[in-house]
């Protein structure tokens, strides 16, 4: 079991960054795939990007593609998400989720429902 804990959040214009982190307890991390999914007030939640076992993959969301980069570091049980030119439709709770895979799985995971773990989430607002 890991638990995991996301932290960067915060206010930034338009225009801006944040780093979002989410680090994870436990001495197995390098087991998980690791996504980030957002969920803002009145709309469904959204995925935001993956990134396999290794790290050695990542995939996005259309929304985000070109300015979010997603990357790990397993020596550290940390991930971590670059937000680059934040819009406010960014605006949004955003939660880190895992899922412990198997030896010959190295693969990164799009649905919610293939997630087993999820953070409590961390709140970014994007001011226009």
């Amino acid at each position: 079991q890991v638990q995991l804990v996301e932290s960067g959040g915060g206010l930034v214009q338009a225009g801006g960054s944040l780093r979002l982190s989410c680090a994870a307890s436990g001495r197995t991390f390098s087991r998980y795939a690791i996504g980030w999914f957002r969920q803002a007030p009145a709309k469904e939640g959204e995925f935001v990007a993956g990134i396999n076992r290794s790290g050695s993959s990542t995939v996005y969301g259309d929304s985000v593609k070109g300015r979010f980069n997603f990357s790990r570091d397993n020596g550290k049980n940390t991930v971590y998400l670059q937000m680059n030119s934040l819009k406010p439709e960014d605006t949004a709770v955003y939660h880190c989720v895992g899922r412990e895979t198997s030896d010959d799985d190295d693969h990164y995971y799009t649905g919610e429902h293939e997630y087993d773990y999820w953070g409590q989430g961390t709140q970014v607002t994007v001011s226009s």
